[in-house]
């Protein structure tokens, strides 16, 4: 069983999908991180050079990648928070796995964002402030969250909770 945590940046789809994999005992990808090592660079720097849209397609073969990665194996994968944007993405996702899109409040997320040395690191998605960014990522990205998740959490929980919530979810574990 494969499955796919996916929502906006700070959502805390990496923090679950580690507790997850580890209570599962299932192997554990970030896309983020598959694409960071291809890459070779911070995702940072790839779009500085490259711009978004090679990032875009770079951050699809990452997905591929970590799909073939986990071909007949449990695991978990947390997705980068624009995976949705590509609609082979969003198919590519609901068609091989379960999917959870981790729902957190606006305001929340541009609290953990601001406690989040990592921030930094982060290239700015519309060039415009963190609250206001926040606010027009998620307003944007929504439908497409929920098109592709076969379900959604509530990400204000614990994270222990959170994994809770799904293994009460998923089909294997309610037999």
């Amino acid at each position: 069983m494969r499955i796919y945590l996916i929502g906006p940046r700070a959502s805390g789809k990496t923090t679950l999908g580690r507790y997850l994999a580890n209570t599962l005992g299932a192997r554990f990808l970030d896309t983020d991180e598959v694409l960071a090592s291809r890459l070779g660079t911070s995702i940072s720097g790839f779009v500085a050079q490259h711009g978004w849209d090679s990032f875009r397609k770079e951050e699809h073969d990452a997905l591929r990648a970590a799909i073939e990665m986990t071909e007949n194996i449990h695991s978990v994968i947390a997705t980068g928070g624009g995976i949705v944007l590509l609609e082979e993405n969003r198919k590519l996702v609901h068609a091989t796995g379960q999917c959870f899109y981790i729902r957190v409040p606006v305001d929340e997320m541009v609290r953990r964002l601001q406690q989040d040395p990592a921030e930094a690191q982060r290239p700015s998605l519309t060039g415009k402030g963190l609250c206001e960014e926040v606010a027009q990522v998620v307003r944007e990205r929504e439908p497409l969250y929920c098109e592709t998740a076969h379900y959604v959490l509530d990400g204000t929980q614990s994270t222990a909770v959170s994994c809770e919530n799904i293994l009460n979810i998923l089909p294997e574990n309610n037999a």
